[in-house]
């Protein structure tokens, strides 16, 4: 519209008073803008006449475009849409990150125990509600369907290390295993359990590991009647800073300081083996101290916080 004006009155100023080119652009210049510095020349009735609607066309044009520009940037900034495309890009920067199905009373749970341990996560739901709580627990969220292909990749399912669905459908959450593991086949993959018998189901989907909140619970109750020490003691070393004593699992790999390394010398460094996990997923509990550990096999392992805190980050 700016380019038209300027065409149209520069063409006006060279018919009517028969300027220059030049003289009737500098002369449309002056009047659109609305700065009036000096006039070219003595301006005919005619050419009054047109100057006067150019200055109207240019005070338009200006109110015009702040007002455009204002609208824009009001509806940006109370729309959310400036919030969307900045999460959007951090979580396209996101890599070995987890993403997160459903922020109800269990996912947010989950999500803050993976941010006790220094885990990414976004969280993907449908509810407003609950991506607000999920915003103002700081998190990243993408809004959708976690059903939808699209939505898993808004989330950056195909960079994730893991996923975690707790839709409170089963229906739901073995869609979502199926559709995340068709895009990442090399996700670790837990699901939520909600009705009886459905266990057997999500496994099948594809899910590495399936929880029952119910089972979960009774087994836990049950534990708390029998060996309510031991169940203390564990909850505290798998909590983050209640002891200087903590559990943790580690897996050796090529060219770490725990490859190549026997139980023996792991305990002279203050790191205890309970247990190594098998290829299978069995345990060998309590190795011998002339137990040679493999790259690749993974270690149940405790001592000092401090101590696996480092191993973990060198191994």
């Amino acid at each position: 519209m700016v380019v038209a004006v300027f065409l149209v009155g520069t063409l006006g100023y060279v018919v009517i008073e028969g300027w220059s080119p030049f003289d009737a652009f500098y002369m449309t210049a002056i009047t659109v803008t609305t700065v009036g510095f000096r006039e070219v020349g003595p301006l005919d009735v005619a050419g009054r006449v047109w100057t006067v609607l150019l200055a109207v066309v240019g005070v338009a044009l200006l109110f015009g475009f702040v007002g455009i520009v204002a609208e824009s940037l009001v509806v940006d900034a109370t729309s959310g849409e400036r919030e969307a495309r900045r999460m959007a890009r951090t979580v396209e920067a996101l890599r070995g990150h987890f993403v997160l199905c459903g922020y109800g009373r269990v996912g947010s749970t989950v999500a803050r125990e993976l941010r006790h341990d220094g885990e990414a996560v976004v969280v993907i739901d449908i509810l407003p509600a609950s991506l607000d709580r999920a915003r103002a627990d700081g998190f990243l969220v993408v809004e959708g369907d976690a059903t939808n292909d699209a939505t898993l990749h808004a989330a950056g399912i195909e960079r994730a290390r893991g996923l975690i669905t707790t839709i409170d459908s089963d229906a739901n959450n073995v869609y979502v295993i199926l559709s995340a593991r068709a895009i990442n086949r090399g996700l670790f993959v837990v699901g939520r359990a909600n009705a009886a018998g459905s266990e057997a189901k999500l496994a099948q989907a594809g899910a590495d590991r399936v929880v029952s909140p119910y089972t979960m619970a009774g087994h836990r109750i049950a534990s708390l009647a029998m060996r309510p020490r031991v169940v203390d003691y564990i909850d505290a070393a798998l909590s983050h800073g209640e002891l200087a004593f903590s559990l943790e699992e580690v897996t050796a790999r090529d060219g770490d300081s725990i490859a190549g390394c026997t139980v023996g010398e792991l305990r002279d460094r203050g790191i205890f083996t309970l247990a190594v996990v098998r290829e299978g997923g069995g345990y060998a509990a309590n190795p011998g101290p002339e137990r040679r550990l493999a790259p690749g096999e993974t270690l149940i392992v405790s001592g000092s916080a401090d101590t696996l805190a480092s191993l973990r980050g060198n191994g």
